[in-house]
């Protein structure tokens, strides 16, 4: 739906808003707008009302009244869209063509019309006259005609009235003057004729009741109100009263009246139990119009509660409960069995015969009703019956209004509203079952009130004028008219020859100042009366005018606007509009002028802005006045949000993008189901569109984009669907009851958008597993009932679970329980088994069986066993449980068992036999003949002869093998002797064992496996592993120290798995794509560094290192060497990737800066020291290094940057050269080809030996500098 509005703000400025149309509405299809706002008035265009200060005031400036002011702007509506419609075809969306529109236009609400009405009568408008001349009373407030008060409350009876000079009041009650200074109680509001009965200090409200009439009068005449007529709200108790037992055949009709106490007005009649439970109400069961609770027929469900009639009053805000009555319900079917409530044919199955309707209100066939015009016209019919008939109503020769008619009380009232002429007639209702119908006849009168046809308004005129008073009224019967000046009859006035009065005419000729007054007309039948105040207010006045002075006015592009100039003067001035102080008068095309002086602009354009006169002339002067136009382009959402479906949890986002006129203020806002959005953390508001993160069931509705400015607003609506999962089932109830199936029916939930797919039917039990929920079977979506297979001996117990594409609802409620009767068992326990757990028993065990295969109390098992095949006799026991253990048996011999169910109502069928083998012994021989072949460097095959199937003693698992290694055969290396072991399951005679150690001695033992354990071990075999390849070279360095060398170093590897003979290198260079030839360097095994000469400063080089052994060569390295300095600067590359600073400009001159501070530092302390000064020197072996200082444990001073700090475990040189530290928990020591070993897992295991020439080499390096700070300081 789009609908379009526009806002306007009269404001300190006096200026107007006018609504909105698009410049580029061709573009999308809409048709502009025809509506704007007039003056703040109430328009209604594309279903949104404008509201108007404008309409809480007729226009002034006219002397009378035109009636067809109306019809003419009606029909310069109706030519207006019917022009629009042709010149701007509509164009349709894919969702609009074939389909519901998403979008469409909303008619009005019937008040807006009335609004709409009462604003096109201004523009006629009734007279006024500014306050500041003369005029006699007008009466502006009053209390309504029938005033009923709170007795709890004061009093207060309303009367304002208006006039110059002010008016005074005083009051009639009874049709006697009322002296307001005789009663202390009384008083009058000042300035005011509103008469206020204060209680405080005592008094009865009663004894105020009456008629009371305000006059209020000035030197010009009397007006009066309406005749009011005061009551006092009234609340009576309800007569105590002992209400026996009512007792009533089942199927029988039954009324429980109420006869509430009368009040004041009528109290409001509902029932509800003793306990205050509302008494459901359905066609059967329901409350007639006059309180009465009518039972068309009466079920033996009904005793179950009591019924009592309660009064709530409005006043005092009070229920009164009469005493509750209860029912007695004589049955032939005693029971309240549930299960009959849904069948097909409930009154049969309880015995209830069958009858045809009769009426229980109105009696009779016919009946008569008479109803005001203008009220509502209620007709009841309650009838009784076996079954519950249905109620149809008709009206005789003509159908029921539409558009006021409507079905309440479960069709058995007809509601007619806002009566009329035309309603009157003969209406019927219909009361029909299957057993016959009746009819009953309702004849309705429309009476009528007085209504008027023509209402007396007030009448100004210039000396010597004519003018007339009407007051024309009708009703049914026809009312009569009497004419009143200044309070008092027309016959009893003093005579005036220029007043002539003609039935419900005054006339008056060449009028003269004596004939100011106020005249009353009083209009009236049996039904009521109307009373009318009109003054005739003779005037010389010249032109003046009413509005603010150069008013600016801004209105929307494209829409109607009326630029008011509301002016008096007596005799009437003419009025004419000038534009921009040029031109001839501004009347007809586009525009009108009428008669209020009100110009409306049909339709607006960019060339209609500017300056607008309008000048009042009569023969006394002239005044003008002037209004500045300003158009303004209209807000327009472009790209609206779109109706969506999203699933729960998920996210959504709405467009909404809107073109304005950029000097307007755009406010974006939304609204969700027609009420103000409320934007929490699940939602994101942007200019553009609105955002849902998380979507859950509570935020599906319609959603619509407000865009507004001060002038208009535009509005996009879009509904979100939510696919929620479905609400649970509900209502769930047993029938067919039988011994082995029942008939489960249920309500389905709310599908929450998304079809449900299935059913999941789940029971419990409370025998076995009380509590805990299964699954019984699983039905379409489409159906809500099914038949349900039960066994015997189960009390069930039903829910059931809606399944959608979303998820499944939350469990239904439970069922009632239902018990099936018992039978034996109609299978036995599953899944036998019989297992020794020790070398001289079997344990036998099962599944024991649920609830649903006991089928009876006492539920056990018969269990049997005897020795396969030797055709003993079977042993049996009963056992309650799972298990039963039989001792004292052989060695893993077979034994035949059978487990049988038994119950208090028999046994289960004969079991099967299932073959089960006593416990296990350990083996009682090992593998003989193990023989080992050396397949390679890290694996062996074994081979040997099987044992005998005796020696066993059990069932064999497996053949292992355990092994562990002895030594290595390079000297001074110590290796894990741990136990490690090969499993070859089943019965085997050969396998292979692997990822050995190579260059090893191992030992190996044999044994066989069954389930109790491992037999004895076979005799030990040794072998030897030969030499392998070598693991990869460690810690492979590149460096680039200058553009004609690079260094590489490296370390020993890890693995040498045999005698190391030396290394080798191969290097290329490389440019881009281009390769060069390939050159390999090769090295003794004690040699770690190399240096390449560069032939090619550009080129880069791709280095490849492995060691070897006399097997071959291992795993290889490869690094490449740092890019050319046009590509990066030299740095040296590492295995680690650490970067060379040392070399840089910037750190050398940091280490140089460094270095003179140190200096100067050397210096102060030298010269402090001299002078007898002390610092603290931390000695090593005396002072401990504590928290604040974490640096060298040696007490030096450590000035070194944490950014310039090398990697750990490196040194960096005063050459800028970064050395790796050695190690002092080093792995392996290469001085002699050692070796270290890992185990099965990969943990380290092996051991080092540490050469004392390295010692004395190397042992110190600890002690030297860490960083080039440190050295610089250390030669400092």
């Amino acid at each position: 739906m789009r609908r379009l509005a526009a806002r306007g703000a009269a404001g300190d400025a006096g200026e107007v808003a006018a609504p909105a149309a698009d410049s580029s509405d061709s573009a999308q299809g809409r048709s502009p707008s025809p509506w704007r706002l007039i003056d703040l008035c109430a328009i209604w265009d594309a279903g949104v009302y404008l509201p108007s200060a404008a309409c809480n005031r007729a226009s002034s400036g006219v002397a009378r009244k035109r009636l067809n002011e109306a019809e003419k702007l009606s029909s310069v509506r109706e030519a207006q869209l019917k022009q629009l419609e042709v010149t701007r075809p509509r164009v349709l969306g894919s969702r609009e063509r074939g389909q519901v529109p998403r979008m469409a236009r909303q008619p009005p609400p019937p008040w807006v019309h009335a609004a709409f009405l009462l604003c096109l009568l201004s523009l006629g408008g009734a007279i006024e006259i500014p306050m500041d001349l003369t005029q006699p009373p007008t009466i502006t407030k009053q209390s309504v005609k029938d005033h009923i008060v709170d007795p709890r409350d004061n009093i207060l009876i309303e009367c304002e009235a208006k006039g110059n000079p002010a008016p005074s009041f005083h009051w009639t009650r009874n049709s006697r003057f009322f002296n307001i200074a005789k009663d202390p109680r009384v008083s009058m509001r000042r300035r005011s004729g509103t008469l206020v009965i204060d209680f405080r200090s005592g008094g009865r409200p009663e004894e105020y009741e009456g008629e009371y009439q305000c006059f209020a009068r000035n030197k010009f005449g009397t007006a009066l109100s309406n005749r009011i007529r005061l009551q006092v709200s009234k609340s009576p108790l309800w007569p105590k009263e002992n209400l026996d037992p009512v007792v009533v055949q089942e199927g029988a009709p039954l009324t429980l009246q109420c006869n509430p106490p009368p009040g004041l007005p009528s109290p409001v009649i509902f029932w509800m139990s003793s306990s205050m439970e509302p008494i459901t109400q359905d066609k059967r069961v329901s409350q007639g119009h006059n309180g009465d609770l009518y039972f068309s027929n009466v079920m033996l469900q009904d005793m179950q509660t009591d019924y009592s009639c309660n009064a709530r009053f409005h006043f005092t805000h009070t229920i009164q409960q009469k005493n509750p009555f209860t029912l007695k319900v004589l049955t032939n079917h005693p029971y309240n069995d549930s299960s009959l409530r849904n069948h097909p044919d409930m009154y049969s199955a309880r015995g209830v015969a069958e009858r045809t309707p009769s009426f229980m209100y109105p009696q009779g066939t016919t009946s008569s009703q008479m109803v005001l015009r203008g009220m509502d016209l209620l007709l009841e019919c309650i009838a009784s019956g076996v079954p519950t008939p249905d109620i149809a109503w008709y009206k005789k020769g003509g159908d029921l209004p539409s558009d006021k008619a409507k079905f309440e009380n479960f069709n058995k009232a007809l509601r007619i509203t806002n009566v009329s002429e035309e309603d009157s007639g003969e209406y019927f209702c219909l009361a029909s079952n299957k057993m016959g119908s009746i009819r009953h006849t309702i004849s309705v009168r429309v009476k009528a009130a007085p209504y008027w046809l023509d209402e007396p308004k007030n009448l100004i005129l210039a000396p010597g004028e004519d003018g007339r008073l009407v007051c024309r009224a009708n009703g049914n019967p026809k009312p009569t008219v009497q004419w009143m000046v200044n309070g008092e009859p027309l016959q009893s006035a003093p005579p005036n020859p220029n007043r002539e009065v003609a039935g419900d005419t005054i006339i008056f000729r060449d009028t003269q100042i004596s004939s100011r007054a106020v005249y009353q007309c009083n209009t009236s039948n049996e039904h009521g009366y109307l009373l009318a105040n009109a003054f005739v207010s003779v005037l010389d006045v010249p032109p003046r005018m009413l509005s603010p002075r150069n008013q600016l006015i801004r209105v929307i592009l494209y829409n109607r606007t009326r630029l008011d100039c509301p002016f008096f003067g007596s005799p009437i001035p003419t009025l004419r509009w000038f534009k921009n102080g040029q031109g001839s008068n501004l009347d007809g095309g586009n525009y009108h002028v009428y008669e209020n002086g009100s110009l409306e602009i049909k339709m607006i354009r960019k060339e209609d802005q500017g300056i607008y006169t309008c000048v009042a002339t009569n023969i006394l002067g002239k005044a003008e006045n002037q209004v500045r136009l300003e158009v303004k382009d209209p807000t327009r959402i472009y790209r609206m949000p779109e109706d969506q479906v999203a699933k729960r949890g998920t996210t959504v986002q709405l467009e909404c993008r809107v073109k304005h006129d950029p000097s307007l203020k755009l406010t974006v806002s939304w609204l969700k189901d027609d009420e103000p959005l409320y934007i929490g953390n699940r939602m994101k508001k942007e200019d553009d569109s609105l955002t849902i993160f998380g979507v859950a069931e509570r935020d599906q509705g319609s959603y619509t984009c407000v865009a507004s400015t001060e002038l208009d607003q535009d509005l996009a609506k879009a509904y979100l669907t939510v696919l929620g999962r479905p609400d649970r089932p509900r209502d769930l109830e047993l029938t067919d009851l039988a011994e082995r199936s029942v008939r489960l029916t249920w309500i389905p939930g709310d599908a929450n958008n998304s079809p449900i797919t299935d059913y999941v039917v789940q029971f419990e039990e409370d025998q076995f597993q009380p509590g805990v929920w299964h699954d019984h079977s699983k039905y379409p979506g489409s159906v809500n009932s099914a038949v349900l297979r039960l066994s015997p001996y189960v009390n069930y117990q039903f829910r059931v679970i809606a399944i959608n594409e979303v998820g499944s609802s939350h469990p239904s409620l439970p069922s009632e329980r239902y018990r099936t009767s018992g039978a034996p068992p109609e299978s036995n326990p599953g899944d036998v088994k019989g297992e020794g757990t020790r070398k001289n028993n079997m344990e036998i065990t099962w599944t024991p069986m649920n609830a649903t295969s006991a089928f009876g109390p006492n539920l056990r098992y018969i269990v049997k066993w005897r020795r396969r095949e030797t055709r003993e006799a079977w042993n049996n026991v009963t056992v309650w449980g799972s298990r039963y253990v039989v001792g004292q048996t052989p060695v893993y011999v077979p034994y035949e068992i059978r487990v049988q169910a038994e119950n208090d109502f028999g046994k289960g069928p004969e079991p099967e036999s299932v073959i089960g083998y006593s416990g296990e012994d350990y083996p009682r021989a090992a593998p003989t003949e193990v023989k080992v072949r050396v397949m390679n460097s890290t694996a062996i095959s074994l081979q040997w002869n099987r044992v005998y199937s005796d020696t066993v003693q059990g069932q064999l698992r497996e053949y292992r093998a355990y092994y562990w290694r002895e030594s290595s055969l390079l000297k001074n290396l110590w290796v894990s002797q741990k136990r490690q072991q090969a499993s070859f399951p089943g019965d085997r005679l050969r396998g292979v064992v692997s990822r050995l150690f190579p260059y090893s001695n191992y030992k190996l033992e044999m044994v066989v496996v069954n389930g109790r354990g491992d037999g004895p071990r076979s005799e030990t075999k040794e072998f030897t592993t030969p030499e392998g390849v070598p693991s990869a070279p460690r810690r492979f360095r590149v460096r680039q120290p200058n553009l004609e060398t690079i260094n590489l170093e490296w370390d020993h590897p890890e693995h040498p798995n045999g005698i190391m003979i030396g290394y080798t290198l191969k290097y290329v260079a490389f440019n881009g794509t281009k390769v060069g030839k390939q050159i390999v360097e090769n090295f003794s095994p004690n040699q770690t560094k190399f240096t390449v000469q560069r032939t090619d400063p550009v080129s880069r080089y791709r280095f490849t290192l492995s060691a070897r052994t006399q097997v071959g060569s291992g795993e290889a390295v490869t690094e490449e060497s740092p890019a050319p300095p046009n590509e990066a600067t030299p740095t040296a590359a590492y295995t680690n990737n650490q970067a060379d600073i040392a070399t840089q400009g910037w750190f050398i001159g940091l280490m140089c800066a460094i270095a003179l501070l140190v200096l100067i530092l050397l210096i102060v302390c030298f010269i402090k020291r001299s002078r007898g000064g002390k610092y603290p020197v931390r000695e090593k072996k005396d002072v401990p290094l504590g928290p604040e200082d974490p640096k060298e444990e040696d007490g030096s001073f450590d000035y070194s940057d944490e950014d310039n700090k090398p990697l750990q475990g490196s040194q960096t040189s005063l050459d800028g050269t970064i050395k790796q530290q050695e190690s002092d928990d080093s792995l392996v020591d290469y001085g002699e080809g050692g070796e270290g070993q890992f185990n099965e897992d990969g943990s380290f295991i092996g051991q080092y030996t540490v050469k004392k020439d390295k010692e004395e080499t190397e042992g110190n390096e600890s002690s030297e500098a860490t960083s080039p700070v440190n050295a610089i300081y250390s030669l400092a």
